[in-house]
């Protein structure tokens, strides 16, 4: 069976990631044909945000404006018009906190190295999104690396640490020196990139045309 590798480029606090992650695996659904390798991959929409995060909503007016052109609000809008679609109910009017995913980042690392990097983000996002958790705090996510199968333990010794903290920063680093600049982005093979939150059929033609290449060794990452 034709293998294809995917680095999916990512930030937990990201709407569209989450709409691309539900995406992707409609995507994949669509080409049972070709096995796909799913990676997961860090990227900080904002590192400047303090270890314990900043108010949502001051946050995002800041960020985005509250006038008559309020982007915020459009974006709010179509994404929780579009979310119950692919099974996600977004609930941006009770988030209390715009965190830090530096350590988020981190557990999907370690998720990912047991086979649970899927699990991890789609937990995360669920997190921050509908169940309006700070997954900025590190007993917050030991609870959720908990849930989905890692060692709640180890998580948290790794945590207090500074543990892969620096990996993570050049991880990104990586990606953001190839090019890119917004999030959610697939990297097939490490040949060719499709960005944003594309609908399945569009990821799956892009699953096929990557198949349908010759194959590189020096895949991205």
């Amino acid at each position: 069976m034709t293998q294809v590798s995917v680095d999916i480029v990512s930030d937990i606090v990201c709407p569209w990631c989450w709409l691309g992650l539900r995406y992707w695996d409609q995507a994949r659904a669509l080409v049972p044909e070709i096995q796909t390798e799913t990676l997961y991959r860090p990227f900080q929409l904002d590192g400047t945000i303090p270890p314990g995060g900043v108010a949502y909503k001051d946050y995002m007016k800041k960020k985005f404006g509250d006038g008559p052109d309020d982007r915020f609000k459009m974006m709010r809008e179509h994404l929780e018009q579009a979310g119950p679609a692919a099974g996600i109910t977004f609930r941006f009017s009770g988030i209390p906190v715009r965190p830090n995913t530096l350590n988020a980042h981190r557990v999907i690392r370690w998720a990912q190295g047991q086979d649970l990097g899927e699990a991890a983000s789609e937990r995360l996002h669920k997190a921050f999104f509908e169940d309006h958790l700070d997954i900025g705090d590190l007993a917050v996510l030991t609870q959720l690396a908990g849930e989905i199968g890692l060692d709640a333990d180890i998580v948290a010794s790794l945590l207090s640490s500074d543990q892969d903290r620096q990996a993570v920063l050049d991880e990104e680093q990586f990606y953001r020196r190839l090019g890119v600049q917004g999030v959610p982005c697939f990297i097939f093979n490490g040949q060719f990139a499709v960005s944003g939150a594309e609908a399945p059929e569009v990821l799956a033609d892009a699953i096929r045309q990557a198949a349908s290449l010759p194959q590189d060794d020096d895949d991205a990452g």
